[in-house]
């Protein structure tokens, strides 16, 4: 099994700035996309950013020039950069990994704890 850690998570004021990290630990095979969610009290969980191992990005429409998600793939490490940070941007932000634990095996999903993102003056 895997177990992903994320930090970077904490309260800043608006127009600030964070960076999550993500890092996948155990027997990985590959890994193909990692993404990260956000889920803030009384809204559901929408996917923030998302990037696959070609890089292809893609953001939801809020962030878009905002946050830039990265990833290392030798550290199966996924990271989050977020500038100009808004009140709204308040939420759990959660990674998610989507991979193999051996060559033949089936493709698996895996999810971070989360992390909490309070932009607050």
């Amino acid at each position: 099994q895997v177990q992903l850690v994320e930090s970077g998570g904490g309260l800043v004021q608006p127009g600030g700035s964070l960076r999550l990290s993500c890092a996948a630990s155990g027997n990985i095979f590959s890994v193909h996309s990692m993404a990260w969610y956000r889920q803030a009290p009384g809204k559901q969980r929408e996917l923030v950013a998302a990037i696959s191992n070609s890089g292809t990005t893609d953001y939801l429409e809020s962030v878009q020039g905002r946050f830039t998600i990265s990833r290392d793939n030798a550290k199966n490490a996924v990271y989050l950069q977020m500038n100009s940070l808004k009140p709204e941007d308040t939420a759990v932000y959660s990674c998610n990994l989507i991979l193999q634990y051996s060559a033949h095996g089936p493709i698996a999903d895996s999810w971070g704890r989360g992390t909490q993102v309070t932009v607050s003056s």
